[in-house]
């Protein structure tokens, strides 16, 4: 009788369970805000926006993690820690994806941005921070090469005028898959809440001071109300929500099934970019979907 149980739930496990819902909202939130973003920088410059962005976003989960633990002190063991985690996830990651975005084509830099599951898993093990099974390793495999599909059907550029910015691009992704690593050893009996809020300030001054003579420069009585939208969403939705539910499901799960998610990211953003940009999809970027999908529920069964 117990064999038979088990034998029933074991296929299960290749569903999606109730700690993976959250990480679905994030890759909507995410994969909708390269739109909004496109949008909002038709009146922002875009190291203006990032920095300003990140100034509300730092003031918000400050307020709300003083009112919840009645502190903005982490443990002293994991200040330096911290440190590293907010420069090298927040100030060089924004830095780096944004100006990855002025020197290559968009679809370049996505598909470099999605290589990071892979490159967490890749580092995770080589660090003994996590071990890589055979289902973690197949459904990153068969993720990438669904994302591969659904950016390459957008258009892939590969020339000496692109080398730059994929470059940047290539950094930066590897900026978040050790800001994903580092936040999963952080100990200390540090609550998602606390990384997240703290990771944020941190990163915030560098932010502040390459976007600063930007922010000087904007005339802010002709933004418009989609751009104070748009820096609303990007503010409060993909940064103060969406962090901190990437940040809790990297401690509840691990990294490596967390990262994974990243690769449906780049499937949102051309659905989004559909109606909201005119960029139509095609059938390449469905297959593309199935194979995201199918390496994700892959992971599942580690």
């Amino acid at each position: 009788m117990l064999r038979s149980t088990e034998s029933i739930a074991r296929p299960l496990e290749t569903t999606l369970s109730s700690n993976d819902l959250p990480m679905l909202l994030v890759v909507l939130i995410w994969g909708a805000n390269f739109s909004v973003i496109k949008v909002a920088l038709a009146d922002i410059p875009p190291l203006a926006f990032v920095a300003l962005r990140f100034a509300i976003a730092g003031t918000v989960l400050g307020f709300i993690l003083w009112r919840r633990e009645g502190t903005l002190l982490p443990p002293r063991r994991s200040w330096l820690r911290l440190i590293l985690l907010g420069v090298i996830g927040n100030t060089l990651y924004q830095v780096l994806f944004v100006l990855s975005l002025a020197y290559t084509t968009a679809a370049n830099s996505s598909l470099l941005i999605a290589a990071t599951p892979a490159l967490v898993a890749l580092f995770g093990a080589a660090f003994g921070i996590e071990r890589l099974t055979r289902a973690i390793a197949g459904g990153v495999v068969l993720a990438i090469a669904g994302v591969a599909l659904v950016v390459v059907a957008r258009g892939v550029e590969l020339s000496s005028a692109t080398f730059l910015g994929d470059m940047l691009a290539l950094v930066a992704a590897l900026c978040w898959a050790f800001y994903t690593l580092g936040v999963r050893t952080l100990s200390g009996g540090m609550s998602p809440l606390a990384i997240t809020t703290l990771t944020t300030i941190i990163g915030l001054p560098g932010l502040l001071l390459v976007g600063g003579t930007e922010l000087v420069q904007v005339a802010w009585g002709e933004i418009g109300l989609v751009s104070w939208s748009g820096i609303a969403y990007s503010s409060l939705l993909a940064i103060v929500l969406a962090y901190l539910l990437w940040n809790t499901s990297v401690r509840n799960v691990g990294s490596n099934r967390t990262a994974i998610f990243g690769c449906a990211i780049p499937l949102v953003a051309t659905l989004v970019a559909w109606p909201v940009l005119g960029e139509q999809p095609v059938l390449l970027q469905g297959i593309g979907a199935l194979l995201i999908v199918g390496g994700v529920l892959l992971t599942r069964r580690s």
